[in-house]
């Protein structure tokens, strides 16, 4: 039985601004998690946080590329290095962000250890980067790049870091839960890279969509694979307190049977959640929603 580590690692360093003047306030989205006693639940060790540096835009304008970039690299090796040292010892970590670029920092580590696939469970493409900047818009924010960045494109500061790009190949990634009308679904259907929108994953079965997730990783023999979890996969009648709130996302239910069958492979290496604003649910009830999933999920019997 593997051990399950909590770890901390509430970046946002990767998101505009909600509002001038304000940070977006994801990086709560660890507290909130712990608040509704996620360690407990999931019988979990405690991992630490890995603290991030000061969220700060400074002088940065469009067309400088990633804001907080040198910032955000920095953090990434240094969470690298910590994921790395659990999954080497044999444990599961559950990373609780922050945004998407805490990504970065999980295949980053993944990659010095060997070929690692990504489920990539995002209501978004995320796959702006600067090949694509004529039509999606110019660079900036790297929690909107993820996908790309992960696959090597994007400015090597992020993307090359230990000299190790690609950290995981197109081929290896499956893309999983994004709107039906995501535009970046034509690049990726050229580029060969796998998805499945929500109306695809509605049509099989989540549970079908899963199977077929885990034989692609079989058959690329990896050494394992590594879940993405954004909070903004879920449809905001569930999960409204996420940063871009698109309708047409799938509903609990559907997400725990797509989810449930991943996590249960023992070549699963771990999993970050992501997105969730506490600042956006004064109630607190996407937090008790995302605790009550990985105690499903997860937990330890």
């Amino acid at each position: 039985m593997r051990r399950t580590v909590l770890i901390d690692a509430p970046s946002n360093l990767g998101l505009r601004p909600p509002a001038p003047g304000t940070v977006p306030g994801c990086y709560k989205l660890a507290g909130a998690l712990r608040e509704q006693g996620l360690l407990r639940r999931l019988g979990a060790l405690e991992g630490g946080v890995v603290v991030p540096p000061r969220y700060d835009l400074g002088d940065w304008k469009e067309g400088d590329g990633d804001f907080n970039a040198a910032a955000l690299a920095a953090y990434t090796g240094r969470l690298a290095t910590r994921i790395e040292g659990h999954v080497a010892s044999g444990d599961f970590p559950v990373v609780l962000g922050g945004d998407c670029s805490i990504l970065l920092g999980a295949v980053l580590a993944l990659r010095r250890l060997g070929r690692y696939g990504v489920a990539y469970l995002d209501g978004h493409g995320d796959f702006r980067h600067p090949g694509n900047a004529a039509v999606s818009g110019p660079v900036g924010a790297a929690a909107g790049e993820g996908l790309a960045q992960i696959t090597g494109r994007g400015q090597a500061d992020l993307t090359d870091l230990d000299g190790l790009r690609p950290y995981v190949r197109d081929e290896d990634v499956c893309v999983l839960g994004i709107r039906d009308v995501d535009e970046d679904q034509e690049e990726l259907t050229g580029l060969g890279i796998s998805h499945a929108p929500v109306g695809e994953i509605r049509r099989r079965g989540p549970e079908a969509v899963a199977r077929d997730v885990l034989t692609h990783f079989q058959r690329a023999h990896l050494d394992g694979f590594w879940i993405h979890l954004d909070a903004d996969v879920l449809d905001p009648s569930v999960m409204p307190a996420v940063d871009s709130p698109d309708p047409g996302g799938l509903l609990t239910g559907e997400l725990l049977a797509l989810l449930g069958p991943l996590a249960a492979s023992p070549r699963c290496a771990g999993i970050n959640v992501t997105i969730y604003d506490p600042d956006r649910d004064p109630e607190g009830t996407g937090a008790a929603l995302l605790t009550e999933l990985l105690e499903s999920v997860f937990a330890q019997p």
